[in-house]
Order: structure tokens, then C-alpha cells, then sequence
């Protein structure tokens, strides 16, 4: 057993009373309470506010997970791009159940999602692919995401190779990387509470509707 110093992490400690998540305050379609959890960060100027936790099945059965960020939010679901060969690209292949956390530890937010992945159009793709720094739009071709590699200087002379082969160019999106949408079925928003007695209010996909229900901390 590690034996941490005093007054570490036993005692670490947050008082948790900016606000409250009552019924009344809840309106009918969940992403409406999303984007305005979202946007409260984003005016607090919060690090990485779009930064979400997905967790997907693994290839052997057991839950994996990693950090991506969000790039769009519609009646499609909530957006992410990534390498379809990678680890997580497999795992969606495989088993498209996921799920996603999103946390505001300033303002006390977190949301927790569930859901199915699905592959966004190859337009929205090239769209976004577009828009990126060509710096990332050389990233996406040089590495081979998840798979092994002898060391940083693999990457470092395969990124000379590709600046090489787009020099003066525009750089095409690769066909090995593209959008995700994660579909969800069920929501949940927390916002924490004096004495640990938090709110917890869950968005359940039924039919065309979402029902909410109440949980307890």
C-alpha cells in the first residue's frame, strides 16, 4: 500500500455550492441543457471545455477509454474525428455501444452520456478536415494511430516525408480518417451539492421522447 503524506489525498476536499438542478429547470430535450452547461464553461474560459471522455468496448470484451474532443453537436449526436484504423476506430467497427463524460470541475458540471456511434457523411469529414491547421491536416497522414512504433525519430522522418509530398499542395483528407457522431439514448447531468447530496437528473430516449427521472447521489 502507498503511504501518501498527511493532508493529501484523503483530504482533498471541494465545497460544491455554485448552483442547483431542479425540475423546474430542466427543459424538455437534454442537448438544450448541454449547450447551455457548454457554453457557461466556455464564457468561464474553462481549459478544453469540449474535451469529452469516451469509453468504448474493446476488442477482448473489457471497457477502454481515452479523451477526444467534441467538434459538433446536432440531432445526429455529439461529433468527434479520429483515425478509423485506430484502437477506437476498431472498437466502434466492432461494437458501436459507447459512452462519454464531460467534466467542468469549476463550475461543478458533469454530464455522462450513452449511446451508439455512428460514421458521419465523408463530406462533414472532408469539411472539418479542411478547416484544420495543416500542421494536424500532416499529423492525420503521418501517424499510423495506436499501432506500435520503433520511436519518435519514425515519426519525426515520416513527417519530412509527407511535408515533402504536399509541398505546395493542399492536403487531401486521408481515407482512413473521418467524423463519428454518438448517438445518445440516455443523458445524465450532475451538478454538485453541499454535503455531497447532488443533483442528478437523467434524460431517458423513449419513442421520440425523453423522460426524466431523478437519482440519488
Amino acid at each position: 500500500m502507498i503511504d501518501f503524506p498527511p493532508n493529501t489525498l484523503r483530504d482533498l476536499r471541494v465545497s460544491y455550492d455554485l448552483d442547483n438542478l431542479t425540475e423546474d429547470k430542466a427543459p424538455a430535450d437534454p442537448q438544450v441543457l448541454f449547450q447551455a452547461w457548454l457554453e457557461d464553461a466556455l464564457s468561464h474560459k474553462l481549459p478544453e471545455p469540449n474535451a469529452m471522455t469516451l469509453g468504448t468496448i474493446g476488442l477482448d470484451g473489457a471497457p477502454t477509454a481515452r479523451t477526444v474532443l467534441l467538434k459538433g453537436l446536432d440531432d445526429q449526436g455529439f461529433h468527434f474525428y479520429t483515425n478509423y484504423e485506430s484502437r477506437k476506430g476498431q472498437e466502434i467497427a466492432s461494437n458501436p455501444a459507447a459512452s462519454a463524460v464531460f467534466l467542468w470541475t469549476q463550475r461543478h458540471h458533469q454530464v455522462s452520456i450513452r449511446g451508439v456511434i455512428e460514421k458521419l457523411p465523408p463530406a462533414e469529414a472532408e469539411s472539418y478536415f479542411a478547416s484544420r491547421p495543416r500542421g494536424h491536416q500532416i499529423g492525420a497522414w503521418v501517424s499510423e494511430q495506436s499501432q506500435v512504433i520503433p520511436g519518435r525519430e519514425w515519426l519525426e522522418t515520416r513527417q519530412l516525408e509527407m511535408e515533402a509530398r504536399f509541398a505546395d499542395k493542399e492536403i487531401p483528407c486521408p481515407p482512413f480518417w473521418g467524423g463519428y457522431a454518438l448517438k445518445p439514448t440516455q443523458i445524465e447531468f450532475w451538478q454538485g451539492r453541499v454535503s455531497r447530496l447532488h443533483d442528478r437528473l437523467r434524460y431517458t430516449r423513449v419513442g421520440g421522447v425523453w423522460k426524466i427521472d431523478r437519482l440519488s447521489p
